[in-house]
């Protein structure tokens, strides 16, 4: 089986040397950079499992690299490593698309958990921020995740209909199909999206701009 493929971005050679011993025997490293810029390269070219990279780096920093790489790879798995215990850090990185957090300072105890939690589509962020900043990082997480789903034509035309008042019935007669397939569509929106009812599926078209509030 092969292993998850990691690229590992950080300017201090002294720091890449520590994850490298720190991961070696449990995932195929296929590449060190020490910029911003070069972590967008490598990683849209490579499309490694997941890139750890640090905030301060030259040429480009890792928030506004981690933000070049969602818009040109949606997928992509991102985790900051840093020195930075600030929730304003944490927030950005949240902000930028990152779905992990570890401190630096805790590498050796949290890294490799951290990976393989954002490998399997799941959050990892430091339990020593105050709660309440990281209850609102998740929320910032779900939030991003919501708003990043793919929705076909179909289903947008349904969301359209539904927020603007529309009856199953309506639906079927405006986009001339059955109502029976208007209800499978409302099921898979509300699967895809996560969302459990009407007024949290108006709020999500809203916060994404397909209606006005």
């Amino acid at each position: 089986m092969s292993r998850p493929r990691v690229l590992l971005a950080d300017d201090h050679a002294f720091i890449l040397a520590g994850i490298t011993s720190l991961l070696a025997s449990h995932y195929d490293l296929v590449g060190e950079v020490n910029d911003g810029r070069a972590a967008v390269e490598s990683t849209l070219r490579m499309r490694p499992d997941v890139t750890v990279l640090d905030i301060t780096m030259p040429l480009l920093n890792g928030i506004d690299a981690a933000r070049q790489i969602k818009k040109e790879w949606p997928q992509a798995k991102l985790l900051f490593l840093s020195m930075h215990a600030s929730p304003v850090y944490l927030r950005e990185a949240i902000d930028a698309g990152a779905t992990g957090y570890v401190l630096k300072s805790s590498a050796t105890e949290e890294l490799r958990t951290a990976i393989q939690r954002v490998l399997k589509g799941q959050v990892y962020l430091p339990a020593s921020f105050d709660p309440d900043v990281l209850q609102a990082a998740y929320a910032s997480v779900r939030s991003s995740r919501k708003s990043s789903v793919r929705l076909t034509a179909r289903q947008r035309e349904v969301i359209q209909l539904i927020t603007e008042g529309c009856a199953n019935k309506e639906i079927a007669a405006i986009l001339k199909i059955s109502v029976k397939t208007v209800e499978f569509h409302r099921g898979r929106i509300m699967n895809k999206l996560g969302l459990h009812n009407l007024a949290d599926l108006i709020r999500w078209a809203v916060q994404s701009g397909m209606v006005s509030d």
